[in-house]
């Protein structure tokens, strides 16, 4: 979060990608508004109080540092429930009847709603992105679901993968029917899992190719990548198995012309 009087945003992309979801909603859709709504800043005004001195331990010394209390301006709904406004730019900030007394700008991520959220006290149910306009709600249980799945995609790509790499994909030569096989026998026993890709994937610094299936899921990232992995180990014939989340953009578009080898059944 920062206290900045320059409200000149560029978010129109995440306009561009809400008006589609409203307009067709469709799985694709919503995942383009997330995606954008993760890159994305706010403006959500507050009351900024003159800095006041607050105990703070180093290196085992209590040393008295100055820090500016932030009062947020909040929006509640028919239900008293209390949201961040989240406001893509200044013309929106100014549908607000409230807009124009003294409040400060602060400018605000997903991740900044996220930290303050995830507070057990925290009496904020949520944000509210453009609530005097086409608006999209993000409840407080939505944003802690999104920013677990986020830091469990980031940890997965970086353990597989060196930053900014490039990575190769490849549709097998031959599919190994026994290793789809398998996989799809543990996949149609839940219920959480939306559809499964392969391919053969090579990071450019790897002379070697291995198998990479891409998952469509809602559920625990890390338990369902380990039942597959279990599954799939006694057919893999000396390849290695990769894992990676389709909610991940390099995912999606690796496969954006394929079939998945499976598809939950409605």
């Amino acid at each position: 979060m920062e206290i900045s009087k320059n409200l000149d945003l560029n978010n129109s992309k995440l306009l561009e990608a809400i008006e589609n979801m409203q307009e067709n909603n469709t799985k694709e859709t919503v995942d383009e508004m997330v995606n954008q709504v993760m890159k994305a800043k706010f403006i959500t005004p507050a009351k900024v109080h003159a800095p006041q001195n607050v105990a703070k331990t180093k290196n085992g010394k209590t040393v008295m540092q100055q820090q500016s209390q932030v009062q947020f301006q909040l929006i509640q709904n028919e239900n008293k429930e209390q949201y961040f406004p989240a406001f893509t730019d200044v013309q929106e900030l100014n549908r607000w009847d409230k807009a124009n007394k003294e409040f400060a700008t602060t400018i605000m991520t997903f991740k900044d709603y996220a930290n303050i959220l995830a507070d057990p006290k925290c009496p904020i149910n949520g944000f509210v992105i453009n609530p005097f306009g086409k608006s999209v709600a993000f409840p407080r249980g939505m944003v802690m679901n999104l920013m677990q799945q986020a830091k469990q995609n980031e940890g997965i790509y970086k353990k597989q993968f060196k930053q900014n790499e490039r990575l190769e994909f490849n549709d097998p030569d031959e599919y190994p029917i026994d290793l789809m096989a398998a996989v799809i026998g543990v996949l149609q026993e839940r219920n959480d899992v939306n559809a499964a890709y392969l391919k053969l994937f090579k990071p450019e610094s790897d002379d070697k190719q291995s198998y990479l299936i891409i998952v469509d899921f809602n559920g625990d990232m890390n338990e369902i990548f380990s039942t597959i992995g279990k599954a799939a180990s006694p057919h893999l014939n000396g390849m290695q198995l990769s894992m990676m989340p389709y909610s991940l953009e390099i995912a999606r578009k690796a496969v954006a012309n394929d079939e998945p080898f499976y598809i939950k059944e409605d």
